[in-house]
């Protein structure tokens, strides 16, 4: 699977407004549940926090992939957000987090989203992907080069 599979262009959030990582959470889980109105917000953002609490899933280098499993979903979906200024987000290297990859599985999903968390964190382990990421400006050039990136591996 890959992330061109699950990543749409209108689920691309280009300047995250949150300052926290609660903030953030619920900023991403809106944005996803707007593009996909079989998801309740609050019980994605509730999903969330109840993953994030046996572990940041902010890796390092700026890149955290907050991801949760949600009855009612058929498909794993995505959403990504960039937060210019960064949020503490308790990385594994203690760096503020300024690119965020959500993912929302079926609760019956197991290697299929285990796959794709790998992909995305090998993927996102190109810097030259995450400078430009850092640099772009609308939803669809931050889209396409994800995807450029997805293909080229």
């Amino acid at each position: 699977m890959k992330i061109s599979d699950v990543l749409e262009r209108k689920t691309v959030i280009p300047n995250l407004q949150s300052r926290s990582k609660p903030d953030v959470l619920r900023e991403l889980a809106e944005n996803l549940a707007a593009a996909h109105p079989n998801i309740n917000d609050e019980t994605l953002i509730e999903a969330l926090i109840e993953r994030e609490k046996l572990c940041s899933t902010a890796v390092d280098s700026g890149v955290a992939i907050p991801h949760a499993k949600m009855s009612g979903v058929s498909n794993i979906i995505a959403g990504f957000g960039r937060s210019i200024e960064g949020i503490d987000y308790e990385s594994l290297d203690s760096k503020l987090t300024h690119l965020f990859i959500i993912l929302v599985a079926p609760e019956t999903s197991i290697g299929a989203h285990i796959q794709l968390l790998a992909r995305i964190s090998k993927i996102f382990k190109n810097p030259e992907l995450r400078g430009k990421l850092m640099t772009l400006e609308t939803p669809d050039e931050i889209y396409d080069s994800i995807i450029m990136e997805d293909a080229r591996l």
